[in-house]
């Protein structure tokens, strides 16, 4: 684990003596169009307004460890990975679709990416994209919830995300976002015990906020936010909350990041946070984007 934990650390090195993914990675400029805002499919854990392009394949592969705060007991949270793969496809230029199978809560997701409009000098001043995912919890077991239908294992997601590239190191976005559960978890009382009903509503909406800054060639910072907006007062869960870098190299772009949410699908850590970094329960993770 130790040998796997300095790999990590050493990874973006060895990255930097490969060719040049800019122009891989780079949505195509045309016209008046500006240059994509986002190099990546992700800010860290909100999606960005980057979509493939036409019968481009991406294939992710997504770590996301347990909490810092353990320390040593579980190597700062090396021990407990939750893992995300995702294959993403460009079936247009303005349509990407993606289907997943995360760790957390053993859960599938399927999803569309559509852009509706596109940043151009002189005329649109954002680019804007439109998001849907579904996803399926196989967590949950019939034994436990022996009344349990398949749609109780269904969770959805709509978004508009709104980015602007204000200069060639600067872009921000945000994502209006409205996502139902039809299972919600439980909620607790101060005393511990769960209260029913559960006082949550299926339907909730958030607000997500992110955005990039690009330090060096291949290097930037990026950061992203989602504030709830109907989480009941009741609920043990929080607004997650992340920092990260990412790396283009030849051939991939790495990403690291800290943030107080294990799930990377979106139902997850938009409804399903439980990390505060304020307690140190922060996330060590990374992602691998490999475009063929």
């Amino acid at each position: 684990m130790r040998n796997f934990f300095l790999f990590i650390c050493l990874f973006p090195l060895f990255g930097l003596a490969q060719d040049d993914l800019l122009s891989e990675i780079d949505t195509v400029q045309a016209d008046n169009q500006t240059e994509s805002s986002f190099k990546s499919l992700k800010i860290v854990n909100l999606e960005s307004t980057k979509l493939a392009a036409k019968k481009d394949l991406y294939f992710v592969v997504a770590h996301r460890f347990d909490y810092l705060e353990h320390g040593f007991d579980d190597f700062f949270g090396l021990d407990n990975a939750n893992t995300q793969l995702k294959f993403v496809y460009g079936l247009t230029d303005w349509l990407t679709v993606h289907v997943a199978r995360s760790g957390f809560q053993e859960t599938y997701d399927v999803a569309a990416k559509y852009r509706l409009v596109y940043q151009k000098e002189g005329c649109a001043l954002f680019t804007i994209v439109g998001f849907n995912s579904l996803a399926i919890n196989t967590e949950m077991k019939e034994d436990d919830f022996p009344d349990m239908s398949f749609s109780n294992r269904l969770s959805y997601v709509t978004q508009l995300l709104i980015s602007r590239r204000f200069n060639e190191a600067l872009s921000l976005e945000l994502a209006p976002t409205f996502f139902h559960e039809n299972t919600i978890r439980d909620t607790f009382a101060d005393d511990g015990t769960i209260i029913l009903p559960n006082p949550q509503d299926n339907s909730q909406f958030a607000l997500g906020m992110g955005g990039r800054y690009k330090i060096t060639k291949r290097w930037s910072v990026n950061l992203d936010y989602v504030a709830h907006l109907n989480r009941a007062s009741e609920s043990i869960y929080t607004n997650p909350l992340s920092i990260g870098m990412d790396l283009e190299t030849g051939g991939h772009v790495f990403q690291m990041h800290f943030t107080n949410s294990r799930a990377m699908h979106e139902s997850g850590f938009l409804g399903q946070t439980s990390g505060r970094w304020d307690k140190g329960e922060i996330c060590f993770g990374f992602n691998l984007v490999r475009v063929f």
